[in-house]
């Protein structure tokens, strides 16, 4: 099997190919399991050493709105099966620069589906959206709990810019070019690495930075809601739907991945019990009015029969959550820490 992960040099990317490497097989669409031959990383930038040095992996560096111009190689695409497209613009930069969001997210996920519709080869595409997609305002405002049949009101140019991607991958599944299933990821925390522009990365970083004897920014009140999944949980989400068979997955409207619900403040509570007050001590609470405006338009609590279907479930608890980052990355790690 040949798979195709755009972003593939991104945290989810490259985390995505480890965890498929290491399996070595891939159940797709209900389909026996075969071995995977090869995962093309394709993105700007190049692939962690250790991908890199897999013999298994090979990528296209670049931007992937060139990747797919009519005079690009086709080949990655040709010989795919399953693609996981998770290139993308962040919500910070796609609310900041207007035409970075329509370029990097509608524009190159609609080049996308047009390479593999002109191919003819229909591979299992699983597309990355988002939370955002739902969005709270004073005339359209949000139920206390998002379910499987809520309708999206996105509040902002990514959340706008993902649902188009869902309605695109529905569309093009209807009409028969791919197998597609778009999944809404929740927030992702902890997130390892350099902060990046989304509006909900201090949701990482008001974790990652004290755990690592740094400053960080908490720019919204305790109370804020937030629906978060650890890496792991992200992770299974994504490779379970690709293994779905179209029984499995049912409709072509995207499925609400499995999310955690809890708080800013809790997010808090929850550090300082694994690492104590000189962690919390390290959190600056100056609010910062743009990413509340963002953070708050988006749900906090989820229910989400269909993923529970799927076998799909939530993170224990945040404790848990950071404790995992702390196991997984113990370099990043320099204050004491409660096992």
């Amino acid at each position: 099997m040949q798979i195709v992960i755009t972003g593939g040099a991104g945290f989810l990317g490259a985390r995505l190919a480890r965890t498929l490497l290491a399996q070595g097989r891939l159940s797709l669409a209900g389909a026996a399991p075969a071995p995977i031959v090869r995962i093309t990383l394709v993105d700007r930038a190049p692939p962690p050493a250790d991908l890199a040095a897999d013999p298994r992996v090979a990528f296209v560096t670049g931007d992937l709105n060139d990747q797919l111009g009519a005079d690009a190689d086709a080949t990655p695409w040709r010989e795919a099966e399953a693609v996981f497209h998770l290139a993308a613009a962040v919500s910070g930069e796609c609310e900041a620069d207007f035409d970075l969001g329509m370029r990097s997210n509608f524009a190159a996920t609609h080049a996308l589906l047009e390479r593999l519709r002109a191919l003819g080869t229909r591979p299992v595409l699983v597309f990355s959206s988002s939370l955002a997609v739902f969005g709270d305002s004073p005339e359209q405002p949000l139920p206390p709990v998002i379910d499987d049949h809520t309708l999206p009101t996105p509040q902002t140019s990514y959340g706008i810019q993902k649902f188009i991607g869902e309605q695109l991958v529905a569309d093009f599944t209807r009409k028969g070019f791919i197998r597609g299933r778009s999944v809404r990821l929740m927030t992702v925390s902890v997130r390892p690495g350099k902060p990046n522009g989304a509006a909900s990365g201090f949701f990482s970083g008001m974790i990652r930075e004290p755990l690592a004897g740094l400053r960080a920014a908490c720019p919204v009140p305790d109370e804020t809601p937030v629906a978060v999944a650890s890496p792991a949980r992200t992770i299974e989400g994504l490779i379970r739907a690709a293994e779905a068979s179209e029984a499995e997955w049912g409709p072509r409207t995207a499925v609400n991945l499995p999310s955690l619900s809890t708080t800013v403040g809790e997010m808090a509570a929850a550090l300082e019990r694994v690492a104590g007050p000189a962690a919390t001590a390290l959190l600056d609470r100056t609010p910062e009015p743009t990413i509340r405006r963002i953070v708050k338009s988006w749900p906090g609590r989820f229910d989400t029969p269909r993923a529970r279907a799927l076998g799909l479930g939530s993170d224990e608890s945040f404790d848990a959550v950071i404790r995992e980052y702390v196991r997984e990355n113990p370099d990043a790690v320099k204050l004491p820490t409660v096992a």
